[in-house]
């Protein structure tokens, strides 16, 4: 027997982030206050945030976050420059980076945290509360799928570590997805997001923790992107709501299985060598699916969403995007030596991802993984 469940509200499509108001009113925040956190200030200036700004049914903060893969101490200082407010909402509006400081904030606001240490040892040891505010995904990039899944990634690298803040509690009350503020975005950020998209939807179908929803919801996620990541390359406009919308579910579909190797082993390629995250778990993708093969449940099936005839097909497909998208495919493009690779598979074994695996995982499995795709 298997079980699917998430209880996030979607409204898709371009305009769906006018719908912000409507969607705090069914929140009952009126007269109560809201932080608008935002990736750029620019974005203030748009009719429906703009709009939001002058509403007298919401007393609105704006806070502008411009890191990428916020770490423990960005999130504290973000934390202690806002808890003053004690909002009943948070509207994050951004990429997954922003999405993800946006729902932990929600849970740091029911604690009372004095210090970046006293931060790190809460997420650590799983001691944050339930959730003091309800928030709102309002994603800018197709690829995490945050708006949709009730966890947040935050970096520690004074520590070498990924830690995450989890909470049941701590969905999206509402998702809005519009592939219209994606209008602009650099073809590399768009294809690497839109692979990151892709591993979650691929990793979600053959996890340990997989169902039958959530197999569903994955081949649909990675037909829709990969019909029109050619056409994403090529700096077509209208593949953006193909990306959002691949993106959002298989955000619901890893938001009840998690991911597995390719994240997990992608890890310090980000946190060390500054590879976007996207690119660094595509890359994993050929290896890390030919070491599954034979636990994968009808492996053609995921194939054919693929556009695919044949698991050798994957890497080269890979490849081919990230060259297109103007993105290196190797890790000595990316600048990382060969004899770092033994630390890095050191580091790859990510609790959570790694035994969520099909196929076990070791250092040494691991490293014969990285130096495939040097």
């Amino acid at each position: 027997m298997d079980r699917f469940w998430n209880p996030v509200h979607t409204i898709v499509g371009d305009g769906a982030a006018a719908e912000t108001a409507n969607v705090l009113r069914q929140m009952g925040a009126q007269g109560k206050n809201v932080l608008l956190l935002v990736w750029n200030n620019a974005l203030l200036e748009r009719e429906g945030f703009a709009g939001l700004l002058a509403n007298q049914d919401f007393k609105v903060t704006p806070y502008c976050f411009q890191a990428s893969n916020p770490t423990v101490g960005q999130l504290f200082e973000t934390y202690r420059q806002t808890r003053e407010l004690r909002p009943a909402a948070v509207v994050a509006v951004g990429g997954g980076s922003i999405l993800d400081v946006g729902k932990s904030l929600c849970c740091l606001y029911g604690a009372d945290i004095s210090s970046e240490e006293e931060l790190r040892a809460a997420i650590r040891e799983k001691t944050l509360p339930s959730p003091a505010a309800r928030w709102i995904g309002i994603p800018t990039t197709a690829g995490t799928g945050s708006e949709v899944t009730c966890w947040a990634t935050i970096w520690d690298p004074d520590k070498n570590a990924k830690l995450s803040v989890e909470s049941k509690e701590n969905y999206a009350y509402a998702a809005l997805v519009d592939p219209s503020l994606a209008a602009g975005m650099p073809v590399s950020l768009a294809v690497s997001s839109g692979l990151d998209a892709v591993a979650h939807a691929v990793e979600s179908y053959w996890a340990k923790a997989s169902n039958t929803v959530s197999k569903g919801l994955a081949l649909r996620a990675v037909d829709i992107i990969m019909k029109d990541m050619d056409r994403l390359t090529d700096g077509c406009p209208d593949a953006h709501l193909s990306m959002a919308q691949g993106s959002m579910l298989a955000g619901m579909a890893f938001s009840n299985t998690k991911t597995t190797a390719c994240h997990s082993i992608s890890y310090p390629l980000t946190m060390r060598y500054n590879i976007p995250h996207g690119a660094a778990v595509s890359m994993l993708l050929a290896p890390v699916m030919s070491l599954n093969a034979p636990m994968i449940e009808d492996l053609p099936a995921l194939l054919r969403a693929l556009g695919l005839d044949s698991l050798d097909e994957v890497g080269p497909r890979v490849r081919e995007l990230l060259k297109k998208a103007g993105l290196p495919s190797s890790l000595r493009e990316w600048g990382i030596k060969e004899e770092d690779l033994p630390e890095l598979a050191g580091l790859g074994m990510t609790k959570g991802r790694a035994d969520n695996n099909p196929h076990e995982l070791n250092e040494q499995i691991i490293l014969e993984i990285l130096r495939s795709i040097y």
